[in-house]
């Protein structure tokens, strides 16, 4: 029987420098041309939970408290809990090496049923305003922090995970599987005027580290 191997709902017309096969993903660590920033990465293959209950407060998914309000993030060793509403809450796993879901009925693995990207690096706003009336840049929100609404007319769960008043950051957004194709394109052409290119996870950990997430 041949090995399962596991595909990202996104390709990016670039070629790889870099690959690593990962829990039967095969993760593009580096693109041989990836431009100086901003980037736009493909983070499909990292696991993310959806966790419904009446009281998902009586969970603590891989040691970290959940959130009380929604719309508000925990993040925690390289994990983010994202509140949506009274009754349920997302789980995306960002570092390299992941835990198995909680054996529960109220835990949902929804890993290969969406799409998820990073847009990192400077004119990461900018670009996005362009796809989205979502306030990204709202004050009286705290990073990293949720916002669920559309992106390129897409309905998403995005995160604002890091923001500088010059419109540098990182912003993650997950989105139906179908839409893989449709959202790179239109992302990328709307950040073609700011230098935007397809980079591997790589680009994503160095900005990681470099924030101390």
């Amino acid at each position: 029987m041949a090995d399962i191997v596991r595909q990202s709902p996104v390709r990016f017309d670039a070629v790889p420098a870099e690959i690593e096969m990962r829990a039967s993903w095969k993760v593009v660590r580096r693109y041989e041309a990836e431009g100086q920033g901003p980037h736009l990465v493909d983070l499909s293959h990292l696991p993310r939970w959806y966790l419904q209950d009446s009281d998902p407060s009586r969970f603590r998914p891989c040691g970290v408290d959940i959130p009380e309000l929604p719309g508000t993030c925990a993040l925690q060793n390289g994990v983010l809990v994202n509140r949506l509403n009274p009754t349920q809450a997302s789980i995306w796993q960002l570092a390299s090496e992941s835990v198995p879901m909680p054996v529960d009925r109220a835990f949902t693995d929804v890993t290969e049923a969406a799409g998820f990207l990073a847009l990192v690096g400077a004119c990461v706003f900018s670009i996005a305003e362009k796809l989205t009336a979502l306030d990204f840049l709202d004050p009286g929100k705290t990073v990293p922090f949720l916002l669920q609404g559309p992106i390129c007319r897409v309905s998403c769960q995005s995160v604002v995970m890091d923001r500088s008043p010059d419109g540098a950051g990182c912003l993650l957004f997950a989105f139906p599987r179908g839409y893989g194709r449709d959202m790179v394109d239109s992302v990328l052409t709307a950040g073609a005027e700011f230098g935007l290119f397809p980079a591997g996870e790589n680009a994503f950990r160095q900005w990681l580290e470099k924030v101390g997430r």
